[in-house]
């Protein structure tokens, strides 16, 4: 009998490339996820990891079988959300026997975020799920919108808060189920006394800051690909300076006078008194969040008690 859970750790080596990085994303050591895959070898008298360089890559039996334990893993989560559906049907008859339905959440969802979702949007909802369904666990990784596709993809993650910018692309495999939430814009943030803040213009075409330094995600991010997008047609722009992966440093780094940043409004903290926020026109800077969750945990009770949750707190969302 094959082992799933081991199947698992294959496809979280052949989805990140690494047995190092399966195991951060699996939540394992590096070791616990080699021993799982050396037993799937001996159970299926096959190899399955091949040695390259100094890493591993999948041998063609196994990317046979990442392939093919997909609709399996998917059939299993179909079966999970049923039975979870059952007994809650079950519970909830035998309150209405004394005229109570009972309404209980259980199992886990893990939840993968990008950095200002987590604190504009997640750390708000964590905390009510807890309350709500204490036998509901929701673990928390931080990644990149593409990084949690691909991890809600390959069965890493259950559900995914991503964003796009403008017309960035995001890849969304078919088996993903992707749901709108709330539009979310950024500004340039500038000191105070920067010429552009003392003329007092309520927006800033991309022609008005081609000659700035600035301060800027890394060059693998969408963010950074969306500040590339906006100056298209500007020679030499943008010019970026300072890297960081922290808006709240960017902030911090305009403050010192060290360049302008174009900072998301979502998780943003109140902006100190020397600083001001304008927005970008021609084109505007923003970004549209939304969940992604897998096609065969659409009837989870657990996925949906945490869908509903997010739902709610973006329904009530006001980006100023």
């Amino acid at each position: 009998m094959i082992d799933l859970e081991a199947v698992v750790a294959l496809r979280a080596v052949a989805t990140r490339g690494s047995v190092a990085a399966a195991a951060d994303a699996l939540g394992f050591t590096p070791s616990a996820v080699s021993q799982q895959i050396k037993r799937l070898e001996r159970s299926t008298r096959v190899a399955l990891l091949e040695r390259a360089g100094r890493g591993v890559v999948l041998t063609d039996a196994g990317r046979h079988l990442v392939t093919s334990s997909a609709n399996v893993l998917a059939d299993l989560e179909r079966i999970e959300a049923d039975l979870h559906l059952t007994g809650r049907a079950g519970a909830a008859g035998a309150g209405s026997d004394s005229g109570t339905a009972v309404r209980r959440v259980t199992g886990e969802v893990r939840v993968g975020a990008f950095s200002t979702a987590v604190r504009g949007l997640l750390v708000d909802v964590l905390p009510g799920l807890r309350a709500e369904h204490p036998d509901l666990r929701v673990p928390l990784r931080e990644s990149e919108p593409w990084e949690t596709v691909a991890l809600v993809a390959s069965g890493q993650r259950d559900l995914g808060i991503v964003h796009r910018w403008g017309g960035v692309a995001l890849s969304m495999p078919e088996h993903l189920v992707e749901t709108p939430l709330f539009t979310d814009v950024a500004d340039v943030v500038l000191r105070r006394d920067h010429p552009l803040a003392l003329a007092g213009a309520a927006e800033l075409a991309p022609a008005d800051l081609a000659g700035e330094d600035w301060i800027a995600t890394f060059d693998s991010t969408i963010c950074r690909q969306w500040l590339r997008r906006l100056f298209d047609g500007v020679s030499n722009a943008p010019r970026v300076v300072h890297e960081s992966m922290e808006f709240e440093n960017h902030l911090e780094l305009v403050r010192a006078g060290l360049g302008v940043a174009l900072v998301p409004r979502m998780g943003r903290p109140p902006l100190h008194a020397d600083l001001v926020a304008i927005p970008t026109a021609r084109p505007a800077s923003t970004r549209d969040i939304s969940a992604v969750h897998r096609r065969s945990q659409a009837d989870s009770p657990a996925l949906q008690a945490v869908l509903d949750a997010v739902r709610a707190a973006a329904a009530g969302r006001v980006i100023r």
